[in-house]
């Protein structure tokens, strides 16, 4: 495994990320499928934003089962990680429940430049 894939802050940078990108890409594929079914005007967005949502969901999957072996979560947390990727926006719920509760570390603070 690369370094990069085994710093727990970098691991839970990237999560962070990509938690926060299967959100909005949910709430993009919503508002496809409200223009495509509701006001029955395009498939446009569908056929834009289904196949990126597709894409970021993996990726959450990807690096949720990552962060669950670097970060040594629980079972229990990885598949409550998994579990959030379902419902639209509760990625996001999961990643602030989990750093609030001290599963995802906080970044470090930038050093003072010294002068």
């Amino acid at each position: 495994m690369p370094a990069a894939l085994t710093d727990p802050r970098t691991v839970a940078r990237v999560f962070r990320v990509v938690a926060i990108a299967e959100a909005v890409s949910w709430v993009l594929l919503l508002a496809g499928m409200f223009v495509k079914w509701v006001l029955g005007t395009s498939e446009l967005g569908v056929q834009l934003a289904g196949p990126v949502h597709g894409a970021v969901f993996v990726a959450y999957v990807a690096v949720t089962l990552v962060a669950w072996r670097v970060l040594r979560w629980s079972p229990g947390t990885a598949v409550l990680a998994l579990a959030a990727s379902v419902p639209p926006l509760c990625t996001v719920w999961f990643e602030r429940w989990a750093q609030r509760t001290g599963r995802l570390p906080v970044a470090a603070a930038p050093s003072a430049l010294a002068g």
